[in-house]
């Protein structure tokens, strides 16, 4: 004997945490091609953000870094 399948409604609502004014303008797969490419997106933590005002100058200092530990491993061997 088969069991009687219940149609569910489908709700076309959002949750009431969401606010519609926010979420306009949103575009799909603005960084698909970058994330094709390759590409790490990495999320800084606010209080790091604060001192790093693009992508340009984060790299920059993770250059430097580098450079840093680089010299420094080289010079404790």
């Amino acid at each position: 004997m088969k069991k009687k399948t219940e149609k569910r409604q489908q709700r076309d609502e959002l949750r009431r945490e969401y606010d519609m004014t926010k979420l306009k303008g949103g575009v799909r797969g603005k960084y698909v091609a970058r994330y094709r490419s390759g590409t790490n997106l990495v999320l800084l933590s606010p209080d790091v953000a604060e001192y790093f005002p693009d992508e340009q100058s984060v790299n920059t200092a993770l250059r430097w870094l580098i450079r840093v530990a680089k010299g420094r491993l080289r010079g404790a061997r």
